[in-house]
């Protein structure tokens, strides 16, 4: 979808200014926002896809104005009330109302399941239709729904640098419709090709790109 996330290459918000010395969490809120995140997906009532959909879909008014951990809590509360983990009056109140959830993501258990991480490598039935050095251009897709597409790079041509490998479908599995894998290629854009003419000199930008999201250039 086309959201305010997807700020690449857009003017008006200012310039990027990287903090020195940033620290991983500005507030202690943050840190709890992070572990209650955490913890409620450990629930496994939705997808990282899904999750990544429920962020982007805040209003652009409500997203711009938020930081980074005040746009996943907001983004959280719209996937705990979808599924049913939580009613509108709990988040209001703080209070549950309901029989807790029984499997609980506790502290001695969090090392082993950020180890064992997300892997979304899937096996495809089809052989990849693009190969290394091939030209290509990103199609102009512009679905409702969640899409990793970078808005800058559609309708750019680019050459495919690596095919790597198959990969779950996020465009799909956002939305419950199963994992459907694709190949996943990286495709090199020229900083001509997407900015203009006045694009640095030399500049070149990666993009890894599901197959579907390319066609012959």
């Amino acid at each position: 979808m086309n959201g305010p996330h997807d700020l690449g290459g857009r003017m008006g918000f200012g310039p990027v200014a990287p903090e020195q010395d940033e620290p991983v969490f500005h507030a202690a809120w943050e840190k709890r926002a992070l572990g209650v995140t955490m913890c409620a997906g450990a629930l496994g009532h939705w997808t990282l896809d899904e999750s990544r959909h429920a962020r982007e879909s805040l209003h652009p008014a409500d997203y711009y104005a938020s930081s980074y951990y005040e746009i996943w809590i907001k983004a959280l509360e719209k996937l705990l009330t979808r599924h049913d983990c939580i009613t509108r009056e709990e988040l209001v109140t703080g209070r549950a109302q309901g029989v807790a959830h029984r499997d609980i993501l506790t502290a001695d258990r969090v090392p082993a399941v950020l180890g064992a991480g997300g892997p979304c490598d899937r096996p495809v039935a089809t052989d990849p239709v693009f190969a290394v050095g091939q030209p290509v251009r990103m199609r102009n897709l512009n679905p409702h729904g969640h899409t990793r597409i970078p808005g800058y790079t559609k309708g750019r041509r680019g050459v495919i640098e690596a095919v790597a490998g198959g990969f779950v479908f996020p465009d799909a599995n956002a939305h419950g419709k199963g994992e459907q894998p694709q190949w996943l290629y990286t495709v090199a854009f020229t900083g001509e090709e997407l900015w203009g003419e006045g694009a640095e000199a030399g500049l070149s930008v990666s993009v890894d790109a599901w197959e579907s999201y390319l066609e012959l250039a």
